[in-house]
Order: C-alpha cells, then sequence, then structure tokens
C-alpha cells in the first residue's frame, strides 16, 4: 500500500512541478530549485530524489528517461525503462528510490516526467547485489550545473554501492556529460545505477 501511495504522491508532484523551469536557459537541463513543501513531500514518500527541471525550443517533442546498471564499470543492465513522453517547452524529471519493505537489498525506483500540465510515470524494481546489505554502503550524486540537453551521453544522477571499507568520493562534472569517456570514475564500485536522459525532435 505504502507503494502505491508514494507513486500517487510523486505523480502528483510531476503535476505541481510541471509549470517549473521557467528560469533554465533554452535547450538545458539543471537541478531543480524544491520549496520547502515540494521537499518535505519528498522526504516523506522516498529514501532519495532528485527533480530536474528543463528548458527546450519547439522542436523537441519528446523525452525519454531510463536506468543503466554497472557493476565495477562495465554495462550489465543496458536498460531499464525508458520512459517516453511527449514534452512542450518546459517541464521536470522526477526520480526517486525508496528501499524494499517486503524485500532485503531491493530498491524501488519512480521515474516522472512532467510537462505542460500533464505527466507520465514508470515504477520499476532491482535487487541491488546478492551479498545482501551487510557491510553495503552509498553515495548518490547528481549534475551540479545547466547541461546542454543536445548532449545524448548525458547522466543526470548517479547511486554507487560498495561493500566494506573503500573510497566513495563524489564523481566529476566531466562524467555526468561523458559517461562513457570518465567510465574509469566507477569501476572500483561494485553496483552504480545511473539515470540518463534524451531529448528528441
Amino acid at each position: 500500500m505504502k507503494k502505491l501511495v508514494n507513486i500517487t504522491i510523486v505523480t502528483m508532484l510531476a503535476f505541481t512541478l510541471s509549470a517549473c523551469g521557467n528560469n533554465v536557459e533554452s535547450n538545458t537541463i539543471v537541478n531543480a530549485e524544491l520549496t520547502d513543501r515540494e521537499k518535505g513531500i519528498l522526504l516523506i514518500t522516498s529514501d532519495q530524489s532528485f527533480v530536474f527541471d528543463f528548458n527546450i525550443d519547439s522542436e523537441y517533442t519528446e523525452a525519454s528517461v531510463w536506468i543503466e546498471k554497472y557493476e565495477f564499470g562495465k554495462l550489465v543492465d543496458e536498460q531499464t525503462g525508458p520512459l517516453i513522453s511527449k514534452i512542450t517547452n518546459n517541464g521536470s524529471i522526477i526520480f526517486t528510490i525508496t528501499e524494499s519493505e517486503a524485500l532485503d537489498n531491493q530498491q524501488l525506483f519512480n521515474i516522472g516526467i512532467s510537462s505542460d500540465g500533464g505527466a507520465a510515470s514508470l515504477k520499476t524494481f532491482d535487487t541491488i547485489s546478492i551479498k545482501g546489505t551487510d557491510g553495503m554502503s552509498s553515495v548518490w550524486g547528481s549534475i551540479n550545473e545547466e547541461m546542454d540537453i543536445i548532449n545524448e551521453n548525458l547522466v543526470l544522477a548517479s547511486i554507487r554501492y560498495s561493500w566494506g571499507e573503500g573510497s566513495m568520493g563524489s564523481l566529476s562534472s566531466e562524467f555526468y556529460k561523458d559517461v562513457e569517456g570518465q567510465i574509469n570514475e566507477i569501476e572500483n564500485f561494485e553496483v552504480v545505477y545511473l539515470l540518463r536522459s534524451k531529448f528528441t525532435k
């Protein structure tokens, strides 16, 4: 029941945020500036969340968002999703993660795209690793500057997991622009999830 409530609230939040992005430069995407109320909704309904605002020219009509899974820098799950939605002018992409209450070491991912008063959403589960959660640590990251949507290699957010001791430092801004060229940055992480997006004409 909690999962259904989470999905409903994320979808409602997508509608709330659909008018955002007006201060974003054309053909760019950036971390959204949320109100305290919006932050509170996301905090209550998820363990971790990311919200991005985009602003596009009229020639762009569709956005797709998907999750990729890597193990020690090797792609093991090419595409969870994608969520594809028609878009107009500006909107938001919402990504939330919630730990499963029923199954150990499993995550529930929610992805939403909102634009022009409409919204689309997708939920998916994944077992992080067969190792379980003992000794597991995680670190989260996302873009920290306006990014050009013309870049088809764009990564919006990352979730990185390791077991035992090891470095859990942040990823460079270059990684989010070109994951293939900076793949060495995640080679020491046992599991990495990347949220990727593409805008098409």
